[in-house]
């Protein structure tokens, strides 16, 4: 079975396949090896509806299955942001250093549970006929007021997993994999995608 990642951000790519490794019988690809394709806009207000955007439109154009993932953070101090906007908080041409610094910047008010804040990560697996699932998971935590630590992307390096001492940049890869709010929404189409493997 052959499925392709919706996207071209390596972080991403990297953590999808190595949570596919575990199902036999599939081949990943990503936007990485479609160049010419040209991804829809985000314009959805939901991860959900960003994530079945992505998923439709690439399954359709590409002829294959197709899994798709729109995430952000949440911090319900700040009414939902960054959220559907996390890649973009600081502006279209943001860095995550730029997000990052913004985030600290809006927060700077907040004490205590006031910065607490959570993952969201909606997937949607998609085949070209436009028959979908889609699942979703979060990671709760809380929002430190300064980064720590090398690993991860985004928002990681202020984020702390509740019931963990340490940021998503400090912590494994392999560990950020099994906690994740991606790898919970993954877990929930894991029996899916064994059955099409098993299927083809």
């Amino acid at each position: 079975m052959e499925i392709v990642i919706a996207s071209n951000n390596v972080h991403k790519i990297r953590e999808f396949r190595e949570m596919l490794k575990a199902i036999k019988g599939v081949d990943v690809f990503s936007l990485l090896n479609f160049p010419k394709y040209e991804p829809l806009e985000e314009t959805g207000a939901t991860f959900q509806e960003n994530a079945q955007l992505k998923a439709r439109h690439a399954a359709v154009h590409l002829k294959k299955w197709v899994l798709a993932d729109d995430s952000g953070l949440v911090v319900p101090p700040l009414q939902g942001s960054p959220g559907v906007h996390s890649k973009r908080y600081a502006g279209p041409e943001a860095t995550d250093a730029d997000n990052r610094k913004k985030l600290l910047r809006e927060m700077q008010h907040l004490t205590g549970l006031q910065r607490c804040a959570y993952f969201e990560c909606c997937l949607v697996l998609c085949d070209p006929s436009g028959s979908e699932k889609c699942v979703s998971g979060i990671c709760e935590g809380h929002i430190l007021t300064e980064e720590r630590g090398r690993n991860g992307f985004g928002y990681d390096s202020l984020f702390v997993k509740n019931d963990y001492d340490k940021t998503f940049a400090e912590i494994t890869e392999a560990v950020k994999n099994r906690i994740s709010h991606r790898c919970k929404a993954f877990e929930k189409l894991r029996i899916i995608l064994e059955g099409l493997a098993v299927a083809e």
